[in-house]
């Protein structure tokens, strides 16, 4: 398990235990805990309503050309915008914290 700080809409700060070898990504986490996260497509990178954007200075992969094609049509988009379901829950990412993106 690993702790994953995750900042809503409203500036509420939660705390949450994230399980590390279930799989997961952080659009699935933040269902599960009923935060406000859509994942519409399922978490195929084919819309982009598990918009967020990383706030601590984890090392996270590159964002495959399909987030890229995404993240172009969303709105609000930062330079440190990524995609949830593009965020695979990893021991590495323990304390990462990241902020839900306001939606359009």
């Amino acid at each position: 398990m690993i702790k994953v700080v995750v900042i809503d809409r409203y500036d509420k700060r939660h705390e949450l235990d994230a399980p590390t070898d279930m799989n997961m990504n952080m659009m699935e986490l933040c269902r599960s805990y009923e935060l406000p996260v859509e994942g519409t497509c399922g978490g195929m990178a084919m819309c982009a309503s598990c918009h967020m954007y990383v706030l601590s200075s984890h090392e996270i992969g590159e964002r495959s050309e399909d987030e890229e094609d995404m993240l172009d049509e969303a709105f609000f988009v930062e330079d440190n915008s990524r995609l949830g379901c593009q965020i695979k829950l990893e021991d590495s990412l323990d304390g990462i914290e990241i902020k839900l993106a306001p939606v359009g």
